[in-house]
């Protein structure tokens, strides 16, 4: 496959969340170009149907394979990924690596045997996790909780806000209720906001709860996929929203601690 080195990464999802799996991209690959791509029109995507995912994602990406060219395509999304991945893969021709929640490295870490898994709503209802908890985590206990919450206070934080430390503590008391005498030793965060949290939820689940992401297996499969080509950064990296103007200019601050420098719209 001869592709041109210029041809960039292109990493999408709802929000900022993806940005947890760009930081492990650039440790691995730090001269590949990128495109950040976050349709924040239409976020949260966990509060939307699955009707309304399944259209809107391959649609926009195949607007941005157009315009940009990428070599490869990261769905950095959970939400995103579970729903469209099937459809984004048939109806473009190139490389495409999803995002799905960490139940298979979670299972072999827990020694309690109860695995906690915060996602969107959309996300923990999907058929996709079901069979992944049917695969990798028989005779485990993996309680699911909806936590829509944390994506805003994601967001609010890149943006240099202090979340809610409530939004934290119900979290963290969500999972609690659910597990009843379980005692969870090991959280799936199955959102790619929620590691950019991370410390605060390790404050409110307490100190003996690990935490399990995807963020570093996207980087080593996206890694892996484009091994022997070459890179060259033509132009700084950036990043396009969806969203309004008013909605996104105040994250360039922290989208520069990301490598990246200029932001467009979609």
């Amino acid at each position: 496959m001869n592709t041109d080195p210029s041809s960039p990464l292109l990493l999408f999802d709802s929000g900022v969340g993806g940005l947890s799996v760009l930081a492990e991209i650039r440790r691995l690959m730090p001269d590949a170009p990128v495109i950040y791509a976050a349709d924040t029109a239409a976020l949260p995507y966990g509060e939307k149907t699955e009707e309304q995912i399944a259209a809107r994602v391959p649609a926009l990406l195949g607007r941005l394979v157009e315009r940009y060219r990428p070599r490869l395509i990261t769905i950095a999304c959970n939400t995103a990924s579970t729903i469209a991945l099937p459809a984004v893969r048939e109806a473009l021709d190139l490389p495409i690596v999803g995002t799905v929640p960490a139940i298979k490295p979670a299972a072999a870490l827990t020694r309690a045997g109860a695995i906690g898994l915060l996602g969107t709503a959309a996300t923990i209802r999907q058929a996709y996790v079901d069979n992944l908890e049917h695969e990798f985590a028989q005779g485990k206990q993996l309680i699911r909780y909806a936590a829509p919450a944390l994506v805003a206070a994601a967001e609010a934080k890149l943006r240099g806000e202090t979340p809610d430390p409530a939004i934290f503590a119900e979290a963290a008391q969500g999972l609690r209720d659910r597990a009843g005498n379980h005692e969870i030793d090991t959280v799936v965060l199955a959102c790619t906001h929620f590691p950019l949290v991370e410390a605060e939820l390790g404050h409110a689940l307490g100190q003996n709860v690990q935490f399990v992401h995807g963020a570093a297996g996207i980087a080593r499969r996206v890694a892996h996929l484009t091994k022997g080509q070459e890179f060259l950064r033509k132009s700084p990296d950036s990043a396009l929203f969806t969203g309004k103007e008013e909605d996104v200019d105040d994250l360039l601050p922290a989208l520069r601690q990301y490598g990246i420098d200029h932001i467009d719209r979609i």
